[in-house]
Parts: structure tokens; sequence; C-alpha cells
């Protein structure tokens, strides 16, 4: 998953090793799943001590091993492709049309073909491990009334029909992979032994594998009955096979009512998504078990690997993950670390360790925030543009980017709206140029039907704006409550109106296009507005508004452990904090906090946007993202209640502004 230049200490020692320890769990267990598989596969009611024997026999025989070696490598494959294609943002499709190049994506088709050469590896382990019919790929026959009763190799369709079945399993799953989000990887609220997280998803994954194995048989029944013919004649040709006129065909209805047939081909799909999804289970146990980082080193060569330093880092995203839980953990359960956050640097006595936490902590909230904003803005106004005049330009501008956090503490980022990654499976890596975290699909940017008044609307905002400034402007904490506000409101928020010298007057002269670009320009938009009426195109082409609000909070877990952590530690400050370190940035805390929490219930105002997801338990794939939004909007309001139950009163000597200081009578008074 992480390229060279991208490769740091904490892949090399801690996922690479956790990844490694998953894998050999996997094969461990592979002994008693293969021995499972062999006694139901080979099971008789009418003779179960000479099936119990024919087993054991076959256990101890060379095709047993060799298909169990074979098994081993699929398996460490499989191990290898969760670590190549995990991530903890979920990729999620807000159209018809993102889905569908996601599946087409180049790197899903690499993925497809290894999943179903795999497929093919283990269904062939099923079919020597069944025997009989299913052995091999070709018998000795006779065919016809020939006076020579010469014998001939014909195709064994049985075999056949069992390794097309692996294929197609598997090509299946990597499809539902893409669907359902199974890269990805969530953290668990309640922390958890490794062995009692196994033991409690185990009838979980036993479920859905056998679900998605009989439905994936009932599909390849279908296409097999329309296409078998073809894989069977191209065999037969390459092989230099015949076929046996004396049988049914597999692709007739007599050939497929086989009760036999189907059920060794449920049981191979079962066991192969079994095994599959048990290594995927044990990659996201180890990958996500808590990791501990020192808050601070008495050596430089190890500061790099302090929980300050690391959360910082914008690479890898599971680095970033990880740190952000260790602090929400660490602000509940462990009065000495935290003494170490508040503590003083020696010599000069300044809180490093806090005030790079807290920096990045409001930088995450922030940027969440400035989403919101953007989102909504977006949304409201249809895909039509504002009417704005010339002197109201600039400032409906700005105001779409204030906000009252930090964003001098943000790293710098090209635009404010950046798009979910168009790859099948979004590496956990974000690069320095762009936000820490990933950002969603807004609605119609892409369309190939999204006005030009929409993507004005859309425009890179110049961080350093007059709008962008310190926490400590009393301006931004002035202006930071009318994010919403409309262009009459633009003499009640602070800033003084434009003179109309300052206002720059328009060219009298513009360049007029040439009569080309007005030609395509022209015949352009007509295409555009011929395929508008086309009821398929606008399906595929048509924002999904569940989908946009999901993509929107993807990566909320990191904001939910930041609005934790710095909730957990205001709150032991009250006791804790000997040097005062905290109560210099109370407000910028409680600022960017009560912004976020307007936002949010903005959002929330939508109707796409209230309507909570019902979780899917048929399937491997993670639907927590789907619930990420209702989680963060009570983590915020816990978090401000915790802070405003701590120090009650005293929050009326925080400075702040008129409207934060309204909103936080509500939370001092219960009424939010």
């Amino acid at each position: 998953m992480f390229s060279t230049e991208q490769s740091c200490w904490f892949v090399r020692k801690v996922i690479c090793w956790r990844a490694v320890a998953s894998i050999a769990w996997a094969v461990l267990l592979l002994l008693p799943i293969t021995v499972v598989f062999v006694i139901l596969s080979r099971f008789s009611l009418l003779h179960p001590i000479q099936t119990i024997s024919e087993c054991l026999s076959f256990l101890s025989c060379a095709s047993a091993i060799f298909s169990l070696i074979l098994l081993c490598g699929v398996i460490i494959m499989v191990g290898f492709l969760n670590l190549e294609y995990y991530t903890v943002i979920p990729t999620i499709a807000c159209s018809k049309i993102a889905l569908l190049g996601q599946l087409l994506h180049p790197r899903q088709c690499v993925n497809s073909l290894a999943h179903c050469i795999m497929g093919i590896i283990v269904a062939w382990c099923c079919a020597v491990t069944i025997g009989g019919r299913y052995e091999t790929i070709g018998y000795p026959c006779t065919q016809g009334d020939g006076t020579d009763g010469s014998p001939q190799m014909c195709l064994n369709e049985y075999h056949l029909f069992l390794l097309l079945a692996g294929a197609f399993v598997g090509f299946s799953h990597s499809l539902l992979g893409v669907i359902y989000n199974m890269n990805y990887v969530s953290f668990h609220t309640v922390q958890q032994y490794k062995y009692l997280r196994f033991k409690g998803s185990l009838p979980l994954v036993v479920k859905c594998s056998a679900a998605q194995a009989l439905y994936s048989v009932r599909n390849y029944i279908v296409v097999y009955f329309f296409l078998g013919y073809i894989p069977k004649a191209w065999i037969c040709k390459t092989l230099n096979l015949h076929l046996n006129s004396s049988v049914h065909p597999l692709d007739s209805v007599a050939g497929l009512l086989d009760l036999s047939l189907l059920y060794h081909q449920w049981i191979s799909a079962s066991f192969l998504l079994f095994t599959w999804h048990i290594t995927l289970l044990l990659f996201r146990i180890f990958v996500t078990e808590v990791y501990i980082f020192p808050v601070q080193s008495s050596f430089t060569e190890d500061a790099h690997q302090c929980l300050p330093k690391v959360l910082t880092d914008k690479q890898p995203m599971i680095l970033k993950f990880l740190a952000l839980q260790d602090l929400a953990l660490l602000s509940q359960h462990s009065p000495s670390r935290r003494c170490e956050v508040f503590g003083l640097s020696q010599p000069g006595g300044h809180p490093h360790n806090w005030n790079a936490i807290t920096q990045e902590c409001l930088s995450l909230l922030a940027d969440l925030t400035q989403r919101l904003v953007a989102y909504h803005d977006t949304v409201s106004t249809n895909g039509r543009a504002k009417s704005l005049s010339t002197g109201s330009d600039r400032k409906t501008s700005s105001e779409t980017s204030i906000t009252s956090c930090p964003e001098d503490l943000m790293s710098p980022r090209p635009t404010l709206l950046m798009k979910t990654p168009t790859s099948v499976f979004a590496r956990s890596i974000v690069g320095p140029s762009q936000s820490p975290l990933t950002a969603p699909f807004t609605p119609d940017l892409d369309s190939p039907f999204a006005s030009p008044a929409l993507r004005r609307l859309t425009a890179p905002v110049d961080q350093f704006s007059p709008g962008f400034g310190t926490v400590q402007s009393p301006h931004i904490m002035r202006r930071a409550p009318k994010l919403w506000s409309t262009p009459t409101d633009s003499q009640g928020n602070g800033s003084p109106p434009p003179s109309p010298a300052s206002v720059p007057s328009p060219k009298q002269e513009t360049s007029k296009p040439s009569r080309l670009a007005q030609f395509l320009q022209n015949r352009k938009e007509q295409v555009k507005h011929f395929l508008a009426k086309r009821v398929l195109i606008m399906y595929l082409f048509n924002k999904l508004p569940e989908a946009s609000s999901q993509a929107l909070f993807a990566d909320s877990q990191a904001h939910i452990w930041a609005l934790e952590g710095l909730s957990y530690l205001v709150q032991a400050s009250f006791s804790e904090d000997q040097f005062g370190v905290v109560q210099t940035t109370l407000p910028s805390i409680l600022g960017c906090m009560l912004v976020l929490q307007e936002a949010v219930d903005r959002h929330f105002k939508l109707p796409h946007a209230s309507s909570k997801p019902v979780r899917s338990a048929s399937s491997m794939g993670d639907s927590a993202h789907k619930t990420l939004r209702f989680a963060l909007r009570a983590t915020l309001k816990t978090a401000i209640y915790r802070i405003t139950t701590t120090f009650g009163n005293h929050l009326n000597a925080v400075q702040m502004s008129a409207e934060h200081r309204k909103r936080l009578q509500q939370f001092l008074e219960y009424k939010e």
C-alpha cells in the first residue's frame, strides 16, 4: 500500500508486522477449516464411520498436502491484497456513474483478475478434496458406435463447472468489495481483546459467507445456463478433448437439476469465502489494535515517534487515526500521561506538547466546518448563481470561507472542496498538497450538466484572504457566528462597507472569444441539453443526496476522537493543569466547537441528512461510515456539555463574542 518514498517507521515496525501476524493466524486456522470442509463434502448419513475413515485417509495423502500448500499461498496473497488496498476513509460513490467508474478502474480490474485466479486455485483444491467425478478435467471414454472402439479423452464438465464457479465467486467477491467498502477498516468504540473480537465476529462471518455463496451460486447457474457453451468449447479445442454425448450437458435444465452438484458447489463457494473473510477479519482486528505513543521522549532521535509529532504528520493516514485514538484514550484513562501533556518544556517553560495537540485538533475541526459551510451553500443554491452586485462579489466569496477556528493552523490546500478519490480503493495516504482528510463529492460539480454558476460558487478560496486570521483576532471572533449570512448582512458583521473608490470598475472592453470557440461552446451546450433529456443519462449522472452526506462525514472518526480528546483534557485541566496552559486556548476551543455545532445543526436540517440508514448485516462490508454523522453530532454536543458542566459559571470570564456567549449559555442552562 505504501510506496518507497512514503514509507516510514510506523509502516515498517508496526503495520507490516501486524499484517504478517494476521496472515500467520489465518494460515494456522486454515487446517481446521479444511478438515471441516472435507467432512462436510464427503459426509454420508448412511455410512458415517466409512466417511470418517475416508476423510482421515485423504488428509494424509500427497494430494491433500499439495492442496493445503496451494491454499496457504492463496491466503498469503489475500492478506497482501488486504494490506495493499485497505483504507481508513471509505470511498463513497455519490452517483451511479461514479460507482461504475470505480468498478472499471484499472486497479479494480487487476484486483478482480487476481481474485479470479485465486478462485480457480481454491476451486481446484475443492475438486480434488471432494474427489469422485470432480477430480480431473478429462476421463477416458468411447464415442459413438465405432467398430474400432478406440478410447478417447472426454471433457469432465463437472470439474470445469466447479473451476468456473470458483472464478465467478472470486470475481463477484471483488465487485462486492467495491460496492460494500470491504476494504474499509473501521475502529471499534468499545476496546476489546483480539480473541474476544474474533470470537464475537465469527458467527457473522459464517452467516455472511454462506449467504453470499448462495447468491453467487444462483447467479452463476443463470450465467452458465446461457453462456456455458463458450468456455466448454474453448477448453475442448485447447486440450483436444471431446464431449460425451451420452451425458447430459450442464448448460441445460436436466444437467443443472442435480442436487449433489448444487450442494458441492455451494459448500465449495462457502469454503472459499469463509477463508477469505477470516483473513480480512483478522487483518481488521490486528491493524486497529490500540498503539500507545509516548507523549515526550528524552532522546532526540525518538522525537518523531512521540504523540505531538505524529499527530501533525499527514501520512500514512492509519498513523494519524491511531494517534488520535491514543489521544482520546489518554485523555480519559491516563492521568500520568495527561500530566506530560500539560507539562512545560525545559529549558524555556513552553507548553509545546499541548500546543501541538491543540493546533492539530482545532485544524481538523476547522476543516470539517469549512466543508459543511461550503456544502450547505452549494446545496442551497440548487445549481443557480446568486444575484450579486459588483461591490458584494468579494464579500460573498470571503463569507463562504470564514470560520472562527484557526485557519493558520491548517496545512495549505489548493481548493476548498476536494473530491473523493476516483480509485476503487483509496489509499490511506494523502500527499502534502492535499487536505489532511478526504472530502466528499459535492452535488453535481462533476456532472456534465452542471451550470457554470455552480462551479463559480466552488472556486478555490485563498487562505490568506482577510477572512482568514488567527483565533485571537477579534474580527474572526466577531464574524464567526455569521456563517450563513446573506450579502445584505455585510454591514452587521464587523467589516466596514466598501467605499465606491475601492471597488474596481469593470473593464469597458473585454476580449471577445473567437468564432471557433463560440461554435464549440454552442455545440457543447447543445449536447448537454440533448443528453439531459435522456432518462438513462440522468439516472447515471444524478447525485445521490444520502451518499453525498455520508461522503461529507466519511472521515469523521478522526473528528470524533479530536473532540473527545480536547474535551476530556479540558475537563481534567480544571484540577490537573498546574501551569494554566489550557486556559490560554480555552476561548479558541470553545469557539471552534460552537461554530462546528452550528454548522452540524444546519446540515441536519437538510432532508437527506436526517434519516438514519439501517446497518446491513448480510455482508462483510463495514457500514459504520453510514452513521458517522450521527455519532459526530452526539459527540460534539457531549463534548461541549462536558466542558460547561466542569467549569460552570467560570466560563463567563472567557472572552468570546456575543453570539458565542449566547449559544454557550444554552449549554450552561441545559437547554440545548
